[in-house]
């Protein structure tokens, strides 16, 4: 009796830009769905609205930005400040994963996918692997 199938949305926060990324807990492959260059926080918002209206994720992954010696950085409180956004205005339970390291992994995988979502990608596929 495995764990229910739940559908996933990853991002990974930027100030200026939001990659998302797909995936769901029966296959644990995460893909690349969406960059967010929205300049407000309304805006942005709203792009996250639709998406989940497209695709009803039971649960939310937001990458946390750490030094690289795993402490917090000034980054660190806009990433949990937006997790916290995110839970308190959609009612999603939202998981932080440690995102050290995915910008660099996300710039080795070519591909039309911006960085920013295939780092998104990268942190989702960080969750399933620790949860399999």
């Amino acid at each position: 009796q495995g764990m229910p199938e739940e559908t996933l949305l990853a991002f990974d926060y930027g100030a200026k830009k939001l990659g998302v990324a797909l995936g769901n807990t029966l296959l644990k492959q995460a893909r690349p769905l969406d960059l967010i260059l929205e300049p407000t926080r309304d805006g942005r918002f709203s792009r996250i609205e639709a998406l989940l209206a497209t695709w009803q994720p039971e649960r939310l992954v937001v990458g946390l930005a750490l030094a690289t010696d795993g402490s917090e950085q000034y980054a660190s409180q806009h990433c949990r400040r937006f997790a916290r956004q995110l839970e308190g205005r959609f009612g999603i339970p939202v998981v932080l994963v440690d995102e050290r390291g995915s910008s660099v992994e996300a710039q080795k995988i070519t591909g039309n996918a911006p960085d920013d979502a295939v780092a998104a990608a990268i942190i989702l596929q960080r969750y399933f692997d620790a949860h399999s």
